[in-house]
């Protein structure tokens, strides 16, 4: 079974590490931990990170196993 991304993330250009937690798709430590690490790309407007729709569907398509059967 190959996840489709584009149809479970909802629309929208950028998402706040907040939104992301509430959608459940990373935990909001966890998403920190990525950006400070530099594992995920992030716009920074003033002092807040904001992920693009774009990004975050690249790092799960990058980052998820097909499951063994």
């Amino acid at each position: 079974m190959i996840t489709n991304f584009e149809e479970l993330i909802p629309e929208g250009v950028l998402f706040s590490i907040k939104q992301i937690n509430d959608m459940g798709i990373i935990k909001s430590d966890l998403l920190k931990k990525l950006i400070y690490a530099h594992k995920i790309e992030v716009t920074k407007l003033n002092s807040k990170n904001f992920i693009s729709r774009q990004a975050l569907i690249a790092y799960l398509t990058k980052n998820t196993f097909k499951a063994i059967n």
